[in-house]
């Protein structure tokens, strides 16, 4: 591989299908020469969440159009790109093999190298991408599938502190916006829905704050919100306004307890002499109160505090364009028995979390 890189990056593990080219320098920093993200709100809208064969279908269609867009906007060609890096998992299988199998048609017929890049790598080293971030740092990857604190040690050296043991946050955000009765995708919704609501109102549970430990979960906070909306409903026979936001706004302060008390909890575990920094990246990282307080907790340790751009938060391919590039200067490419996969722990040392489910490890 060349010293410099330019790399065309290919992301479809959910509901937006992606490409972007990303120019990594020797001296290992990188610029975003383009990224493009097709969304598909509004082709899941009726149905309150994300259907996986629909989103297969759409990123089939988009993928080649998202590729052409990428290479275009950063002013170059297939033919000037040095590899193409994919996500090859874990998400929603359907969209997953649609950009493995875009990326292995590009590899073959332009002779480039291809590596599949782990989704959650992408996340984990997106600080690095938009700050320079110095290995290691403590990550909290937070989005709607996944939620872990880890330690980044390297590009494809990633140690798990803790996570859930259940529903991720955004995966519990969505959930409660639909037993309240706002749109999808739920996290904006409840975010904008609690500002006008009083976050004291309902007393809603922080789980496992009496277990010690990096271990989160939300599964038992959704199912308090819904409790607490029946309660409701069977006094008034229904929601106002004022109820959903205060139903919101004391669910996203539970959310943001829990995060910020097993983020000091994950300092504890991190290394005296290690740089002391705190990033957070995935798409729940874009929730503004989520980030406050976990900005104030970096403080708290005199840590610094890195939250990369609201774009490159959310599920991007840019991230997978740079998470390759790097790993390529320490592994060799993968050849065309590349194969999409479901489930891919960041951290295989660690034993699997609990409800990983029948398919094996999610985190």
């Amino acid at each position: 591989m060349p010293s410099s890189l330019t790399v065309l990056g290919l992301e479809s593990s959910c509901d937006d299908t992606a490409a972007a080219v990303v120019h990594l320098r020797a001296d290992g920093r990188a610029s975003v020469l383009s990224s493009v993200v097709d969304g598909q709100v509004d082709l899941h809208a009726a149905f309150g969440g994300v259907v996986p064969e629909i989103a297969a279908r759409a990123h089939a269609e988009k993928l080649d159009y998202c590729v052409k867009q990428a290479l275009t906007q950063a002013n170059t060609t297939l033919s000037d790109i040095d590899m193409i890096a994919v996500t090859a998992g874990p998400g929603l299988i359907g969209g997953v093999v649609s950009g493995v199998m875009c990326a292995k048609g590009l590899a073959l017929a332009s002779g480039k190298p291809l590596f599949g890049v782990n989704h959650l790598a992408g996340h984990a080293l997106t600080p690095r991408l938009t700050d320079d971030v110095p290995y290691p740092y403590l990550m909290l990857l937070v989005s709607g599938g996944h939620c872990q604190f880890l330690m980044v040690l390297g590009p494809d050296d990633f140690k798990r502190l803790g996570g859930t043991i259940d529903d991720a946050p955004g995966e519990a955000f969505d959930k409660v916006a639909r037993l309240i009765g706002l749109p999808q995708p739920g996290g904006p919704s409840i975010e904008s829905c609690a500002k006008s609501g009083d976050p004291k109102r309902f007393a809603l549970p922080r789980p496992l704050l009496d277990r010690a430990g990096c271990d989160m979960s939300f599964s038992g906070l959704k199912t308090a919100v819904l409790r607490a909306r029946d309660a409701v409903v069977l006094e008034k026979g229904g929601l106002t306004p004022q109820d959903q936001a205060d139903l919101a706004a004391s669910f996203q302060a539970a959310v943001v307890d829990v995060l910020a008390e097993k983020t000091r909890r994950a300092f504890a575990l991190y290394p005296d002499a290690a740089p002391r920094t705190l990033c957070v990246a995935g798409g729940v990282a874009a929730n503004q109160s989520i980030r406050t307080a976990l900005e104030t907790v970096a403080q708290d340790f005199t840590a610094g505090f890195v939250a990369p751009p609201l774009a490159l938060c959310t599920d991007n391919a840019a991230m997978i364009a740079y998470a390759g590039g790097e790993q390529s200067r320490f592994r060799l490419p993968d050849d065309l028995t590349l194969s999409a996969r479901p489930r891919w722990p960041l951290d295989t040392s660690q034993p699997a979390m609990l409800g990983s489910g029948k398919k094996g490890a999610k985190a």
